[in-house]
């Protein structure tokens, strides 16, 4: 037997493989147990089950199944959990029970080999949990030196590389993976002295009572609750470092993405590929509808703002409309504080503000504020994304200079109204946790909207509040903060039009801003 302290001090080799293939299901782990397992190393079997039969990821049953191959396989011991509570195996059901013995039978061949070099197996099954969360959940509580994804599962590769400090291969067909290899320790996460931060540093978390403006508890964009560290040149941005964005050769497009070989997306008039430039992994979106593109271009090689994802360039031929930009980093909701939560909202209502209040060429609606469109740099600063259906007001740039950036009648009162209500069911996210287009009421007829409107107007924001994150006092006092302003934006009895600056005060918690309205 091998005792816990053996086990911790052993090396582990993470192999994350798609449950639901029929074919190709164990290439990962034969490629691994060839070319990375050592003698006595420790193979972790991450299988992705998806949804189990649901029609959304926010439905299915959350199921977190291990068990231990040693040798030959002895009586399968197990857990299983959901949420909180321990189920039963008996209690999940045929299809789970099939996907066990399903394991069991493939994984059995491969005991013997792990038996004879001393490596102790174990096996993982997970549904209704993001591939990357569990991934990067094992990767912390063991010594991984390795991480081999299947190529079903690429797509989640760059977040899984950018969290973790071993090597990652992915696979792209039998026998034959993509190497990449660790990259430099993370620094550690402590407070760090002047002397230590670089320019890129983003100023310390406090907390709402240190911050204060005119004795009111006012926070600013620009701050934020993700712990930061000190960052090289390669975790800044492209698209903010000198001489971005600019126009590429379709050669060094074709470089950049090698050849176009992994693409990642693909939808009616949108194929979106990864690549690395400068050492720093970008994707490459090759846009079919003309119009969308010039407007895409037009507005972002205007636009300047810390949390909105710009391009980093862009190539256009006679048979090819491209946009390059930094490759955003995966936050799961629930690594997500009440408090960085907060900040988010912050940094987000800033740079809706920048659009419609502080462009120099004129207000843009970003016409698609949703937690889908908001990602997350390397450096843990949130961006508005997805401009797609951003537009200038009236449909033209202005060139004459003489823009205010004010809206001069209602009808364009009522266009930047669509990003104001789009904000408030976002903050309703960030509260909830749960996401607007998943939300599992929906084919009942009842919205997010529906469920929390009546919430918000009783003030009963504790029943609104994720469950899964624990609160404090200090915590309630950002929620309500968020609350408000979601109240704000969805259901304005007013009379008068409602600014986005307004409702920014009200997010920060001015509460001279919620007396006045």
């Amino acid at each position: 037997m091998v005792s816990e302290a053996e086990s911790m001090a052993r090396e582990s080799v993470i192999v994350v493989i798609d449950g639901k293939r029929s074919k190709g299901m164990v290439e990962p782990l034969d490629w691994a147990l060839k070319h990375v397992v050592r003698r006595k190393n420790i193979v972790i079997v991450v299988g992705i089950l998806g949804d189990m039969g649901k029609k959304n990821a926010t439905q299915c049953f959350p199921l977190n199944m291990r068990f231990n191959i040693s040798g030959i396989l002895e009586k399968l011991e197990f857990s299983i959990s959901s949420g909180h509570a321990e189920v039963k195996p008996r209690d999940l059901g045929e299809e789970i029970e099939r996907k066990r013995e399903q394991f069991q039978a493939i994984l059995q061949p491969f005991s013997k080999q792990c038996k004879r070099n001393e490596v102790k197996m174990e096996v993982k099954l997970a549904a209704g949990i993001c591939p990357e969360e569990i991934t990067l959940k094992e990767a912390e509580n063991a010594n991984t030196r390795w991480i081999v994804l299947d190529s079903h599962l690429k797509k989640y590769k760059m977040c899984i590389y950018w969290n973790v400090e071993c090597n990652v291969a992915v696979m792209k067909g039998k026998d034959v993976a993509t190497l990449m290899p660790s990259r430099a320790p993370k620094p550690d996460y402590s407070p760090v002295s002047s002397e230590q931060a670089d320019a890129q540093t983003w100023p310390d978390d406090r907390s709402l009572n240190d911050q204060e403006t005119g004795n009111q508890n006012v926070i600013e964009e620009g701050e934020s609750s993700i712990q930061q560290t000190p960052r090289g040149p390669s975790w800044y941005p492209l698209q903010f470092r000198p001489g971005f964005p600019r126009e590429f050769l379709f050669s060094e497009i074709e470089e950049i993405t090698n050849g176009f070989s992994d693409i990642i997306c693909q939808e009616e008039n949108l194929k979106v590929y990864e690549g690395v430039l400068q050492n720093t992994p970008v994707i490459v979106k090759s846009i079919q509808d003309d119009e969308q593109f010039w407007s895409m271009l037009t507005i972002l090689s205007r636009v300047r703002h810390r949390n909105i994802m710009n391009i980093v360039g862009y190539c256009c031929t006679a048979t090819n409309r491209l946009l390059i930009s930094d490759y955003p980093c995966d936050v799961s909701a629930i690594n997500l504080s009440w408090r960085a939560r907060w900040y988010t909202a912050i940094e987000i209502g800033g740079s809706l503000r920048y659009l419609h209040e502080e462009c120099p060429d004129g207000p843009i609606v970003h016409q698609s504020v949703c937690s889908s469109n908001i990602v997350y740099s390397h450096g843990c600063s949130p961006m508005l994304s997805n401009f797609m259906t951003a537009k200038w007001y009236k449909g033209d740039v202005p060139f004459n200079g003489n823009s205010t950036g004010k809206c001069p009648n209602l009808e364009e009162d009522k266009q930047l109204y669509v990003d104001i209500h789009d904000y408030g069911l976002f903050l309703v996210e960030l509260i909830s946790g749960k996401v607007a287009g998943c939300f599992p009421h929906e084919n009942e007829g009842q919205s997010l909207i529906d469920w929390a409107l009546p919430l918000l107007e009783s003030s009963s924001v504790t029943q609104l509040m994720d469950p899964r994150l624990a609160d404090k006092e200090d915590d309630l006092k950002v929620v309500h903060c968020m609350a408000r302003a979601a109240l704000l934006c969805l259901k304005n009895d007013s009379g008068r039009s409602i600014s986005i600056s307004e409702v920014l005060a009200v997010v920060r918690g001015d509460q001279r801003a919620v007396l006045q309205l």
